[in-house]
């Protein structure tokens, strides 16, 4: 299978094409084909995520406890909540996708299984929706990213399935282990779909989102509450 440094290079170069495309075609603005590129990049490394050497858990891990607080400022603004509750509400999250995140996906997951499917892709799809921002269109765009980024780390590992060995191909044992629909247990399969399931669900029924930049938090309030936190935690 290709290696880490493979797989973050080759969605890398599919973000930078994907955000490129975007806004040299389509006009999208700068911050949206940035924000999707980089989604796209870092997806290469999720399917790996359950793997024993811990670097794509760790750096996925690290990137999404940092973004997903941000993201959620829309979501945040939408559910009344003040500045000081926003940073609280944001450090709460960052905490539980860092370790807490890491932790369950440490214990129940195994290298090789379900992430590494095409309905796993969806769901880390779904997600990213959800957290998004923005119009109909935007939110789909920013999660296909993350789709593009999945789907490349699979197929990149189906084509290092495939050696050239005394003149004629031959597949390795790990070939359709990557771009599967349905994995080897049951229970893995079931619990991928009911989250796809699930997530799709919420995606129907959501109540929309709040279009107006000036119905958003103002972030450099947010910005000084959080300081103003930070100073009353360092002078007790």
């Amino acid at each position: 299978m290709a290696g880490f440094k493979t797989h973050i290079t080759a969605s890398s170069l599919m973000g930078i094409g994907y955000g490129g495309a975007a806004f040299f075609m389509y006009d999208v603005p700068w911050p949206a084909c940035l924000l999707a590129g980089g989604l796209c990049g870092v997806s290469g490394m999720l399917p790996d995520i359950d793997s024993d050497s811990g670097t794509p858990l760790r750096e996925s891990m690290a990137f999404a406890a940092a973004v997903v607080p941000m993201m959620m400022l829309h979501r945040f603004q939408q559910w009344g909540l003040s500045n000081e509750m926003m940073v609280l509400a944001g450090a709460g999250v960052y905490l539980l996708v860092r370790f807490g995140g890491a932790a369950l996906l440490r214990k129940y997951t195994v290298h090789r299984g379900m992430f590494h499917s095409l309905p796993a892709a969806l769901v880390f799809g779904e997600i990213v929706y959800l957290l998004a921002s923005g119009d109909e269109m935007a939110r789909l765009y920013k999660a296909g990213g993350v789709v593009l980024g999945y789907v490349t780390h699979l197929l990149l590992d189906e084509l290092y399935s495939i050696e050239w060995r005394h003149g004629r191909l031959r597949l390795k044992k790990s070939f359709g282990t990557a771009m599967k629909i349905f994995g080897r247990g049951w229970w893995s399969n079931v619990s991928v779909y009911a989250k796809l399931a699930l997530l799709a669900a919420v995606i129907l029924w959501e109540p929309p989102l709040p279009k107006a930049p000036e119905q958003l938090a103002d972030p450099a309030a947010i910005q000084q509450t959080a300081e103003r936190l930070i100073d009353r935690i360092i002078q007790r």
